[in-house]
């Protein structure tokens, strides 16, 4: 019988909150003239991220939600990056002065796709307009299906920190049903690369809710992934959206768990995680206690931002390449989608910012009440509201959506501070949805609560 929490609040489809406001609420009224002025605004002091984004893959995943093509040879990758290294320099020439860097995560789709050789020119372009040291921590996506001994090698050489390794499932069944074949040991000889040439933190991707994916099959999936000892796990629920990702129509719908097994799937990866040693982080990762991003839940310190959740925080993030979206302290910027589009627009000299949001006073209030409980599953609204010199009643008085959690046991609220009951806490989105001043405008592009 399905739990009636479950079915009230697990079927909503909700945002992630890797950001506030989201990405739907991104209108055409911020482009390459506001992204312009806001770098120019950025303080000499700011600290930076730098998100370079891989639009291409051997193959297409079919339960992939990212902005992704497939391309079997080398030359549209090149001129791809040839167009990321100009929208460096593009960006680079419009701030005041050098942006410190602290870290660098390279997307995708598959970013090593490209030629080990394309990867080096790549990095010397970053190096050549930003300020980036051997202090700057990189990270990288990895399809551990495809990583050569030779890119491996490069990894090591750039200086590469962190690769986060897709995995999502190894049973069999489920892999024919995603068209993403992976075995144990590709995936063991990927880590076994990667840690010869000196990368030190390795992360692994599952996923449930994909078709014909079961407990039993979650269990083992997580046991042997926990076999190869990552350093972090991040354990995602299947979102099933193809109306707005076309390839997912390949999926049969009819072999899709329900929210209830959705629920039951992700508990019995948590609880096989927890039992291998590793320590729960916010909703979806996992890390073993001694890791940087484990200290930091501990410490309180914990962040989310658009890869997830992070031990650090940075002033601005800027983002290279099609699709990707940055942060200043002015506002959201995201680039034109489609890499050819992309691709013309820095050719002709142009920032490839085609929307973003500028940021009010409510939405950095509300941003703050909405990272808190994603991270800490708790958020002290009074405290919060005072720093922002913001009434707490206008969050807690008269909010149905919060109202009705606390009626159902999801939530206790005492002296202007909210927490997630324990049980519920696989809930968190919805109660970050309570914060949310536009949750009942946009729905379509987000995932199943549970």
């Amino acid at each position: 019988m399905m739990h009636p929490l479950v079915e009230k609040y697990g079927d909503a489809r909700l945002p992630r909150y890797t950001s506030y406001p989201t990405t739907p609420v991104f209108d055409a009224e911020i482009g390459a003239e506001t992204y312009g002025q806001w770098l120019a605004d950025i303080d000499a002091a700011a600290t930076a991220s730098l998100y370079v984004h891989v639009p291409f893959c051997k193959s297409m995943c079919w339960y992939c939600g990212c902005h992704t093509t497939v391309s079997r040879r080398d030359p549209p990758v090149t001129t791809y990056l040839s167009a990321v290294e100009r929208e460096a320099a593009l960006v680079a020439s419009h701030l005041n002065h050098p942006l410190k860097v602290r870290h660098i995560h390279f997307g995708g789709g598959t970013p090593t796709i490209m030629q080990p050789s394309a990867m080096r020119k790549l990095m010397g372009a970053l190096i050549a307009n930003f300020d980036i040291d051997t202090s700057t921590e990189l990270a990288i996506e990895i399809d551990p299906r495809t990583l050569t001994a030779e890119m491996a090698e490069t990894l090591g050489e750039i200086g590469t920190d962190r690769a986060s390794l897709g995995v999502q499932s190894f049973d069999r069944k489920v892999q024919l049903a995603i068209n993403r074949v992976q075995s144990f040991e590709q995936t063991e000889l990927a880590v076994q690369r990667l840690r010869e040439v000196g990368v030190r933190g390795v992360n692994f991707d599952l996923i449930y809710g994909l078709p014909h994916e079961t407990v039993d099959s979650c269990i083992a999936t997580a046991e042997a992934a926990a076999s190869l000892r990552p350093d972090r796990f991040a354990v995602f629920g299947y979102a099933h959206i193809p109306s707005f990702k076309k390839h997912q129509r390949m999926i049969d719908e009819a072999v899709l768990p329900g929210a209830e097994e959705r629920n039951a799937q992700a508990e019995a990866i948590a609880e096989t995680l927890r039992a291998a040693g590793y320590v729960q982080i916010g909703l979806d990762h996992f890390a073993l206690p001694q890791d940087g991003m484990a200290i930091a839940s501990r410490e309180g310190r914990l962040r989310r931002n658009f890869q997830g959740y992070a031990a650090e925080s940075y002033d601005v993030l800027v983002a290279l390449g099609a699709s990707s979206i940055g942060t200043t302290p002015s506002g959201y910027v995201q680039n034109e989608v489609a890499h050819g589009q992309y691709e013309q627009r820095i050719a002709a000299n142009r920032l490839a910012t085609v929307k973003g949001y500028r940021l009010t006073a409510d939405d950095r209030f509300r941003a703050e009440l909405i990272e808190r409980v994603m991270c800490d599953f708790a958020v002290d609204v009074g405290t919060i509201a005072a720093r922002h010199g913001v009434d707490p009643a206008t969050v807690l008085d008269c909010n149905s959506r919060l109202q009705a959690l606390a009626e159902d046991g999801v939530v206790a609220i005492a002296g202007g501070k909210v927490s997630v009951r324990t049980d519920f806490r696989f809930l968190v989105r919805a109660v970050a949805a309570a914060f949310d001043a536009y949750i009942d405008t946009k729905a379509r592009t987000h995932s199943k609560a549970a």
